[in-house]
């Protein structure tokens, strides 16, 4: 099975288009295109083709903005070998702490980043846009590296 790593993206639209295919509410080509410019860490499994992750460390910590497994290796538990390798070169660079927030219907990412030893830790209301106008709550979450 293939490792976690750090990468340099070489396109953010090829990023764009696969998450658009896993999720419905992913990021644009410009958000990754920004992440870029940013210089987050990008992470992937394997191949950028089967996971990635984007993440910003600050000082002895860092953000979880955004992990996409492709929609056909889905439910596989690739989701959960990314997110702790990630944590686990995270750890190794001296960060202390990971933070995330995550829609509240999203419920499979919930329990993921629970099994992942990660806490609620807040809550940002109507913060992301949801269907017909309406608003959903971002659930923060944060774990101990």
């Amino acid at each position: 099975m293939s490792s976690v790593r750090r990468y340099h993206p070489s396109s953010a639209g090829d990023l764009a288009t696969m998450e658009a295919a896993a999720t419905q509410h992913g990021w644009s080509a410009g958000n990754y295109q920004d992440s870029i410019s940013a210089g987050h860490a990008f992470y992937c499994l394997g191949q950028q083709e089967t996971g990635f992750a984007v993440v910003m460390p600050i000082l002895d910590e860092a953000e979880l903005l955004n992990i996409v497994i492709a929609a056909p290796q889905q439910g596989r538990g690739l989701g959960r070998r990314l997110l702790t390798g990630l944590m686990q070169d995270l750890k190794q660079q001296g960060c202390q702490r990971l933070f995330l927030e995550v829609r509240a219907s999203n419920t499979p990412a919930r329990a993921l980043y629970q099994r992942c030893g990660f806490r609620e830790s807040g809550l940002r209301k109507n913060y992301y846009p949801g269907q017909d106008g309406q608003r959903e709550h971002a659930i923060l979450m944060e774990a101990s590296l």
